[in-house]
């Protein structure tokens, strides 16, 4: 806010005087249209980036050196009532205009974030003229940027409390670094240079403590103005890879999981391979799914039973017999290397096919 000097402030008390004086003569209430020209002042100060406490000070000024000396001295208390009412009354219209102008400036602030949130994971808009908007919101578009989405429980917007703490949370940690909160689609999402990890880790523990049991994933380091989007899209990727998967790792990260979009690019191939590796599981009591999920838990466990039993709440011998039957079924052993690396891609295939759930 600007402080100007009094006599540019002054245009701000056109007519207060009077009101002053009329008050005390006749101990009158402001009129509407009194009301109304203070409301129209303060919306011109708060517009002209004056602040409200010079302008409060003002009219406080105003109102001792204009302080009427009129009336009877038997009604001097009543004089005094009148002229603080009519006070009161013109300082509260006025910054009621302020607040006023304030709340529409907010508006038309958080619509313009909005729009250009949109255009940012949209990719809708011209680069060059993204990455000018960028920089009223705090981020230079020429840098590399990576982009971390939480979703939640619940759907989250820019107002819920969920999003104020998480970023109160990194304002108090990392103070002005060019980071910027939001959300979309009910997610929240952190966007970051790109060589700032440590942003987005923080990002991602806070988001799980406020959420009560987010999960997060965080895209790879992308440059220029279209690498937020592409950051942005492969978070959004990875989420949807980890739900498919059945991870269970509240934080996913992008590099971590490129070969997953490798194995799903030619599904014909995947659905192949996953009902000839696999197929034969469907004639097990009980259908593929337990063995499936045998093996799902034995390759998670680095091939070792006595982990993988413990996982599947079962004894080593039962864990035994279970891969026997696999290898009964499928004529493959899991305890083979080769046999192994088909088997796991086989079942990798399977998770990310939705296999035996839904047909392939």
């Amino acid at each position: 806010m600007t402080d100007l000097g009094t006599d540019q402030l002054e245009t701000y008390l056109t007519g207060y005087a009077e009101i002053l004086a009329g008050a005390a003569d006749t101990g009158r209430r402001l009129t509407r249209d009194e009301l109304e020209g203070r409301r129209l002042f303060g919306e011109q100060a708060a517009e002209a980036g004056h602040s409200l406490r010079s302008l409060v000070r003002l009219h406080l000024d105003a109102t001792r050196t204009s302080w009427p000396g009129g009336g009877s001295a038997g009604a001097g208390s009543d004089v005094t009532g009148s002229v603080l009412a009519a006070v009161a009354q013109a300082v509260d219209a006025f910054a009621e205009g302020y607040e006023r102008a304030q709340r529409l400036a907010v508006r038309q602030e958080e619509a313009a974030r909005r729009e250009f949130i949109d255009d940012l994971l949209y990719g809708r808009s011209d680069l060059g003229r993204l990455a000018e908007r960028a920089e009223r919101f705090g981020l230079v578009l020429s840098r590399a940027h990576a982009v971390a989405v939480a979703e939640g429980p619940d759907a989250y917007d820019d107002t819920a409390p969920v999003t104020r703490i998480v970023e109160t949370a990194l304002i108090a940690r990392f103070g002005d670094r060019r980071v910027l909160i939001t959300t979309k689609n009910g997610q929240l999402i952190c966007i970051a240079p790109g060589d700032q990890d440590d942003v987005l880790a923080f990002f991602a523990k806070q988001a799980y403590a406020a959420t009560d049991g987010s999960r997060v994933a965080i895209g790879r380091p992308q440059s220029g103005a279209g690498g937020v989007v592409h950051s942005y899209e492969e978070a959004l990727s990875t989420l949807e890879l980890a739900d498919r998967l059945g991870i269970e790792e509240p934080v996913v990260r992008a590099a971590d999981m490129l070969v997953y979009p490798v194995l799903a690019r030619d599904r014909q191939a995947m659905a192949d391979l996953v009902l000839s590796v696999l197929g034969p599981l469907r004639e097990a009591r009980g259908g593929a799914e337990p063995l499936l999920r045998t093996l799902e838990v034995y390759f998670d466990a680095g091939c070792t039973a006595a982990e993988a039993a413990r996982r599947l709440a079962l004894s080593v011998r039962a864990l035994t017999y279970r891969l026997d039957r696999i290898h009964q079924l499928t004529g493959a052993d899991a305890s083979e290397p080769v046999h192994r690396y088909t088997l796991q891609t086989a079942v990798i295939g399977a998770r990310l096919l939705g296999w035996p759930a839904q047909e392939v």
